[in-house]
């Protein structure tokens, strides 16, 4: 049994709430259980210097954890001069990730930067930044095209990420901290909306695991990236 008491194959309960920044062009608030993210997707009219004069755009993420967004206060990171490497690697993951979808030649020369901050944090919270930085970005994007900044089809697809792992030896979807903390392998699957693999983060904790569980964790991931996605789309109609 879970210790959530869930089915290996069911999510945590997931809502996104749009619209929550007054002033960002794109935002929203996404649960996956007791981790919350807020996300905020900024327009710039730059670029990075070294695409200037090549016609297209860039969108890129930043991501942070509050300081009490978990159990015990966690120093803020400005403090410290510099991002941590687990920062710096999420960050540019979610980046990655956006960019997967995203056009940018029909951006123009805009960048889209997307603000991922961990408000809570239960397990999975880079999973929660991807999924809700593509509303935040779906909503950037719309707000440009109501002022014919833009086109249609900058966004090209939806992009999703969930977690999976395998706990107590059976594979499970969409971890928690008290199953991440102690599981025996855990990954991390960005997928789009229909279906092409962005990126497969896995790690064997304790010892390797075969090919028939990995693949019983890449069929969970399908099925939980499936409903994430279906919220996504039912969020921003």
């Amino acid at each position: 049994m879970r210790p959530s008491k869930r089915q290996p194959d069911e999510l945590r309960r997931v809502s996104i709430e749009r619209a929550v920044s007054k002033h960002a062009e794109g935002s929203c608030l996404i649960k996956f259980g007791d981790t919350h993210v807020l996300c905020t997707a900024s327009l710039e009219e730059r670029i990075p210097p070294w695409l200037k004069g090549q016609g297209r755009g860039w969108v890129t993420a930043e991501y942070a954890m509050l300081p009490r967004a978990t159990h015990d206060r966690t120093r803020r990171e400005v403090t410290s001069g510099h991002p941590s490497g687990r920062t710096h690697e999420i960050q540019r993951l979610v980046g990655r990730s956006l960019r997967a979808v995203v056009d940018l030649t029909k951006l123009g020369e805009r960048q889209i930067t997307v603000d991922c901050d961990v408000i809570q944090a239960d397990g999975g919270t880079r999973t929660a930044a991807i999924t809700g930085a593509w509303v935040a970005l779906y909503d950037c994007v719309a707000w440009m095209k109501l002022r014919d900044m833009v086109k249609d089809g900058v966004l090209r697809d939806q992009i999703a990420a969930v977690s999976c792992g395998i706990y107590k030896g059976e594979p499970v979807l969409d971890l928690d901290y008290a199953e991440d903390s102690n599981a025996d392998a855990d990954a991390n699957f960005v997928m789009t909306g229909s279906g092409g693999i962005v990126e497969v983060q896995g790690t064997a904790e304790t010892t390797p695991f075969t090919q028939e569980k990995f693949d019983a964790l890449m069929g969970l991931a399908k099925k939980g990236i499936g409903e994430l996605v279906q919220l996504q789309k039912l969020t921003v109609a």
